[in-house]
């Protein structure tokens, strides 16, 4: 009786987690046995590792093979483990040293031919062999632009099964690639820029505000005022994620089976579902036994677009009101159930009125009130609540259409924001919070209020307002406004503009 261990990782939700691969191989009838909660992906990784090790000049045991994965009460999925399996089982058969497999964690799917693709997860899996303390880890080569910023752990890639068979036999073998150098230089083109707004200067104004402290945005008006135009350009003024971020980001992206451009590595996500996106694929969803992360999930550290917001269903628009307050969203299912990290900027676009026309007098509106009320009450009430920013948008005055000089730049507007949030960070230091949107109503009440102004004319919003959750977003919005103007705290003048940022939306006061 012969055996082996070898490393791999699978995913648990939306981070790796290490399993090891045992193999023995014993006398009796020839057979292949695999336990330890495989789903039909790793089921089948056996017939996949056979036809591989084949391929490559090496012979499969003809005796009875058992290969267990630990530990055995987490779900096994994917096509991860297919490269450790066929490891594993040449090393229990002789045919590789048992010790050169030490310390090492294999990952990759296995072509019949014995080539080697990336299998979803590499980045989650490579980050917990080196949380685990693991010196190398073996991936294939498409993974390593992926992996070429992970430090911490040594990444050797191979393209075929003969290439990791070739090193693990001869230990005068060169060795593996790495993933080589990766071009630290970005990009600088973000895409749709501010200078290609004419007019709107509120609005262009509440893009920067939102910016600046990370809150949600609701724009209101008839179709082709600019709307999206406006909504589209909030990316191009966030300042750049961190290093921590960004690897955040990336490895979400990873679980879902996508690859970030290097050049955008360190800029905010932005997603922008379609309003025919089912919830599951707003809100994240499970594939039999895999994590599906939906848009919110993937927008995490970025912006999360709602184009023609009452035109999605009501359990994604609902859905959203969790993610909203805790950063996160809930899967409970049999397969699987945890959270799945979703801190999004929210922005969304409506009409007025199904026919988009119900401006000034109304006199073009052709909808009924009934029509009205219903399409108003697709955006409900506590959802509408959580919205910071509620700006009406207009259409552009013929003045400022005819204006030749194009407006501010997003890299104008991106360094106040940035500095705007040096600020609110350096004030918030040593809390868990970092954005003006983020903090507490106790916290915000206790140690954040304005001047002896601004709190009276807070105190006269209050005894007007339907309920306290208004007046406290607009003392949060009125930070930010201070922040922009580099003030130390805010003032009547910011709690009146701020209340005037979110006084405008679809019918609701604010």
């Amino acid at each position: 009786m012969a055996g082996a261990r070898v490393n791999g990782a699978v995913l648990s939700g939306a981070r790796g987690v290490l399993v090891q691969v045992e193999v023995d191989v014993s006398e009796g009838l020839p057979a292949v046995g695999l336990v330890g909660l495989p789903d039909a992906s790793v089921n089948e990784a056996r017939l996949r590792a056979r036809c591989a090790v084949t391929s490559v000049g090496r012979t499969w045991p003809n005796r009875r093979v058992t290969i267990s994965l630990t530990p055995a009460e987490i779900r096994k999925n994917g096509a991860g483990l297919d490269l450790p399996i066929a490891v594993a089982v040449l090393a229990a058969a002789g045919q590789l040293p048992a010790d050169r497999v030490e310390d090492t964690v294999f990952t990759g799917e296995l072509g019949l031919d014995g080539r080697l693709r990336s299998a979803r997860g590499a980045l989650p899996a490579a980050l917990a062999a080196r949380d685990a303390g693991v010196s190398r880890l073996v991936a294939p080569t498409d993974a390593g632009p992926e992996l070429a910023r992970l430090s911490g752990i040594r990444i050797l890639l191979a393209g075929h099964l003969g290439d990791v068979v070739r090193w693990l036999s001869d230990p005068e073998h060169p060795g593996l690639d790495g993933p080589g150098c990766v071009d630290a230089e970005a990009d600088e083109t973000r895409g749709p820029d501010l200078a290609d707004v004419r007019g709107h200067a509120y609005g262009r104004l509440a893009i920067e505000v939102a910016a600046a402290g990370s809150h949600h945005l609701a724009l209101v008006g008839p179709p082709g005022v600019g709307k999206t135009l406006l909504a589209e350009r909030l990316p191009s003024v966030l300042g750049d994620l961190d290093d921590d971020e960004a690897m955040e980001v990336a490895c979400l992206y990873s679980v879902a089976g996508l690859a970030r451009p290097t050049a955008h590595y360190r800029r905010p996500p932005m997603q922008s579902p379609h309003h025919a996106a089912s919830g599951a694929a707003v809100l994240g969803a499970l594939r039999g036994s895999r994590v599906a992360p939906g848009a919110v999930t993937l927008a995490h550290r970025g912006v999360l677009l709602l184009d023609e917001a009452p035109e999605f269903s009501r359990p994604a628009l609902e859905g959203l009101r969790q993610s909203l307050e805790s950063g996160s969203v809930s899967l409970d299912r049999a397969a699987w159930a945890g959270r799945l990290p979703a801190r999004f900027q929210l922005v969304m676009t409506a009409n007025p009125c199904p026919c988009g026309q119900r401006t000034g007098r109304g006199s073009a509106c052709s909808c009924s009130p009934a029509a009205v009320r219903r399409y108003t009450a697709r955006l409900s009430g506590p959802l509408m609540d959580r919205i910071d920013l509620r700006l009406s948008v207009a259409r552009p005055s013929e003045g400022e259409l005819r204006h030749d000089s194009p407006g501010e730049a997003s890299a104008l507007v991106r360094a106040r924001v940035v500095a705007a949030r040096e600020r609110s960070r350096l004030r918030l230091a040593g809390t868990p919070w970092t954005s003006n949107a983020a903090i507490p109503t106790g916290e915000l009440r206790r140690h954040w209020l304005p001047d002896s102004g601004g709190l009276d004319l807070l105190h006269d919003l209050e005894s007007r307002a339907p309920n306290l959750r208004g007046p406290d977003r607009v003392l949060r919005v009125a930070w930010t406004l201070s922040d922009l103007a580099g003030r130390d705290r805010p003032g009547r003048d910011e709690i009146a503009a701020a209340a005037g940022l979110r006084g405008a939306s679809l019918g609701w006061s604010p």
